[in-house]
């Protein structure tokens, strides 16, 4: 069978469809499938086994959809199936078509990630569901369901999401639950040989992703001002990068906070081995691969208890848990890290161990499989 993987972010690019997609790319190989890969880029990626198209982030955003959109049609007409990870309206376009069947993973609502970024909306994820909106907020949400509903299987990472797509109408029997996966870190990765790679020193946090709104960094700026212990290592670019490096400097916090650009997901990895807690800061979430990473490289999390956080992070076991845009909670989690030498030896302890099950083979296999089934199965 012959798949077309559509993602919105490819390496070098950081984040979680960034991470995902190539994985998945390798895992239908290696179970013997082709693939061809359509994503947007603002440079052309690396070559890999498969094809990989792109689409130009420079081009003006209604040519760019529509550039995807066209690129997913003439991909799939060469496949059997189209899968996507993000760019779901563009891919269901294209899979129609192209009249090939279309899998997606759900990550998010875009619709409310829409009006957030537009500013039409300044409220919770939870709020926007119940938010009857204009006729523009209609439009973005008929044509997120229609592209949800075109889908014969949607996975969804956690059971939070699973419960909002419900409520947009979506049939139950094709939505599914399917974790994010937790990559495996390699063994010589020791600690110690990463902080001396990135010249850590200190008790440091570490952040990874792009560096959106959504990202809630600010957040993290703040409470580190009332920290003086801390450092923070931020890795990753996006839109919010030259505003957080000047309130940094607002703030007076900028020698303690490093901007460590965009990187690989090795870069991730190392960052999150090298650093004493990950920090997650975020205003919504569904389940970030980066708060996997972290677990998985054995680090402990401070992380807002938003979408499925809290169905990977048990407060006071691996993490803690804060509610979004609470400075003082976050303040006083930090402090608890820096300052316990004990809790942060036994969050550590518990941190790998708490996602060996969302291995990332077993979890690929899963997708892999969700991907290939036949209508009827």
């Amino acid at each position: 069978m012959k798949v077309v993987v559509v993602s919105g972010i490819w390496p070098p690019d950081v984040g979680g469809p960034a991470s995902h997609a190539p994985a998945l790319a390798e895992a239908l190989l290696a179970a013997g499938h082709e693939v061809e890969v359509v994503t947007t880029a603002g440079r052309e990626p690396e070559p890999r086994a498969y094809p990989v198209r792109w689409v130009s982030r420079a081009k003006p955003a209604a040519l760019r959809h529509l550039a995807v959109a066209r690129q997913v049609a003439r991909a799939a007409r060469r496949a059997d199936r189209v899968y996507a990870t993000s760019m779901v309206r563009r891919a269901a376009l294209g899979a129609a078509l192209a009249r090939r069947p279309l899998v997606v993973k759900l990550v998010a609502d875009e619709a409310y990630e829409r009006e957030r970024r537009s500013g039409r909306f300044v409220g919770t994820l939870e709020e926007f569901q119940r938010h009857p909106g204009g006729p523009r907020t209609r439009l973005v949400r008929a044509t997120r369901t229609w592209a949800l509903r075109r889908a014969r299987r949607v996975a969804v990472p956690s059971a939070y999401l699973r419960e909002l797509a419900l409520g947009w109408g979506l049939a139950p029997e094709r939505v599914s639950v399917v974790p994010n996966p937790a990559p495996a870190v390699p063994e010589q990765l020791s600690r110690d040989a990463a902080r001396a790679a990135l010249g850590i020193e200190g008790f440091t946090l570490g952040t990874a992703g792009r560096l959106t709104a959504q990202k809630a960094l600010g957040d993290a700026l703040e409470a580190l001002a009332r920290v003086p212990e801390a450092r923070l290592a931020v890795l990753g670019e996006g839109p919010e990068r030259r505003s957080l490096e000047r309130r940094a400097g607002e703030l007076g916090v900028s020698d303690r906070v490093r901007f460590l650009g965009a990187g690989s997901r090795d870069d991730v990895l190392a960052l999150f081995r090298a650093v004493d807690a990950a920090l997650l800061t975020s205003a919504w979430e569904n389940l970030p691969h980066t708060l996997l990473e972290a677990l998985a490289a054995g680090t402990p999390v401070i992380a807002t208890a938003v979408g499925g956080i809290p169905e990977v992070v048990r407060h006071g076991v691996n993490g803690l848990l804060v509610p979004a845009r609470d400075i003082d909670a976050l303040v006083q989690a930090v402090e608890r890290v820096v300052r316990d030498d004990g809790l942060r030896a036994s969050l550590a302890a518990s941190a790998a161990a708490s996602v060996e099950e969302l291995a990332e083979p077993r979890i690929l296999g899963r997708i892999v499989q969700l991907i290939v089934a036949d209508e009827e199965t």
